[in-house]
C-alpha cells in the first residue's frame, strides 16, 4: 500500500510545521507527519499521512496567509495519483492532476478531458512559480511533459514538478563517514 495523505509545500524562515494552522503538531516516528529535506530559501515540504488538520484548501489559504508566499498542497491517494492545488498571496489559484491515466480512472472522467486541461494547468503552475521568484527559464512544454508523465509514486512526481518549476532542489544529506576511527 502506498502513501495516502497531503504534501504541503510552502516557504517559512522557521520550521513550517510551527505555523499556527498545524496546531502544534509534531513529527513522529510512526510516519504520520514528516518533513522532507528543505529546499534553499526556506521552501519546505511536509508530509501528512491521513492527518492534515483540516480541509486541504483551508490549510492552503492559512499557509499562504501566514507566509505571504505562494504555497501548494498535493492530495495523494495510495501513491497512485495526486491533485495539486497552488495558491498565490494575491489569490491566483491553479490545480493539476499528477498521473493523468490513474486520475481519469479514479474520477470517471475521460482522459482526453484531463489531458486537454494540461496546457492551462501548466500555465497556472508557471505563473504561481514565477510569483515565488522561480521558473524564469522554464517553458510550458517542460511542465506539460511532467503533468502528462507517469511515475509509480505520485509523491515523487510532485517533487519532480517542483524541480521543473525552477525551485532549487534540496541539498543532498551529508554522507556519513565510513572510515574507521571517524
Amino acid at each position: 500500500m502506498g502513501f495516502t495523505g497531503e504534501l504541503v509545500f510552502g516557504r517559512s524562515e522557521r520550521p513550517l510545521l510551527e505555523a499556527p494552522v498545524f496546531g502544534g503538531a509534531q513529527e513522529d516516528d510512526g510516519g504520520r507527519i514528516a518533513s522532507w529535506p528543505p529546499r534553499p530559501g526556506g521552501w519546505q515540504t511536509l508530509q501528512f499521512h491521513r492527518s492534515l488538520p483540516g480541509d486541504p484548501e483551508a490549510v492552503l489559504h492559512a499557509v499562504v496567509e501566514q507566509s505571504g508566499a505562494p504555497a501548494c498542497i498535493a492530495t495523494v491517494h495510495d501513491s497512485d495519483v495526486a491533485l495539486v492545488m497552488g495558491l498565490e498571496p494575491g489569490g491566483g489559484r491553479w490545480d493539476a492532476w499528477l498521473n493523468l491515466k490513474t486520475a481519469a480512472a479514479m474520477t470517471d472522467r475521460p482522459l482526453a478531458e484531463l489531458d486537454a486541461r494540461v496546457p492551462e494547468d501548466a500555465a497556472g503552475a508557471l505563473a504561481w512559480a514565477r510569483d515565488a521568484g522561480f521558473a524564469e527559464s522554464t517553458d510550458a512544454p517542460a511542465v506539460e511533459a511532467v503533468l502528462r508523465s507517469h511515475e509509480p509514486f505520485a509523491e515523487e512526481l510532485f517533487d519532480t514538478l517542483l524541480d521543473h518549476l525552477g525551485f532549487p532542489p534540496a541539498p543532498d544529506p551529508e554522507p556519513e563517514a565510513d572510515a574507521p576511527g571517524r
